[in-house]
C-alpha cells in the first residue's frame, strides 16, 4: 500500500516521471553547511528520529522563495511540537559577495523564519543532493526525509504555496510520515 501511495506522488499528470522521483527512497546524504541562524550547527544523523524538511532558498528577489515562505512557517508552526525539524537552506545566487547579515535579516524580517536555517556555501550540499549529473529546472528545491533519514518526498522546485496543491500533498505526507 504504501509503496503504491509513494508511487502516485512520482508521476507528473501526462504520466512522466517527476523530476527527483529517482532519490526518493534513498538515504540523504549529509549536509555541508556553514553559518547557522537560529540554531547551533545541525547534523542530519543528529535529527534522526524527527521528521525533516530542507527547503533551499535564495534573496527575496526569487518569486518561488517568497511565495513559499509562508506555507513554511505553517508548516513549521502546525508539526514542530509532533517531530517535524523544518530547515532553510541558503543558496547565494546574487552577484554580490554573499553578506550573511543580510541573510539574516531576510531570514528575520523578511521570510519570518523561526526554524533554523543554514548557509550552503558553493552550493555544496545543493550540488551533491540535487544538481550534481542532471539538468534541474529549479534550485529551490524541497526534500521531505523521514525518521529513519530516508528521503520520501521531493517537490522539484517553484513555489509550495499556502492552499495550493502543492502544499496539500506536502502537507499529507508529513502527517503521514508523523504516523509512523
Amino acid at each position: 500500500m504504501l509503496a503504491f501511495a509513494v508511487a502516485l506522488t512520482l508521476l507528473a499528470v501526462d504520466g512522466s516521471a517527476v523530476p527527483g522521483a529517482e532519490l526518493v527512497g534513498k538515504p540523504a546524504l549529509a549536509w555541508e553547511a556553514t553559518d547557522w541562524i537560529h540554531s547551533p550547527p545541525l547534523t542530519l544523523a543528529g535529527l534522526r528520529g524527527k521528521v525533516v524538511l530542507v527547503r533551499w532558498f535564495t534573496s527575496t528577489e526569487c518569486p518561488y522563495c517568497s511565495a513559499t515562505a509562508p506555507a513554511l512557517n505553517q508548516l513549521d508552526d502546525d508539526f514542530r511540537a509532533k517531530g517535524l525539524v523544518v530547515v532553510g537552506m541558503y543558496h547565494h545566487k546574487d552577484q554580490h559577495p554573499l553578506d550573511v547579515a543580510k541573510v539574516r535579516g531576510w531570514v528575520a524580517s523578511d521570510y519570518k523564519f523561526r526554524f533554523p536555517v543554514a548557509v550552503d556555501r558553493d552550493w555544496h550540499t545543493l550540488h551533491r543532493w540535487w544538481l550534481d549529473g542532471q539538468r534541474r529546472d529549479f534550485t529551490s528545491v524541497t526534500f521531505l526525509i523521514d525518521r529513519k533519514g530516508i528521503i520520501r518526498r521531493v517537490h522539484p522546485g517553484g513555489a509550495i504555496a499556502l492552499g495550493g496543491k502543492d502544499y496539500g500533498e506536502m502537507r499529507t505526507a508529513i502527517e503521514r510520515l508523523l504516523a509512523e
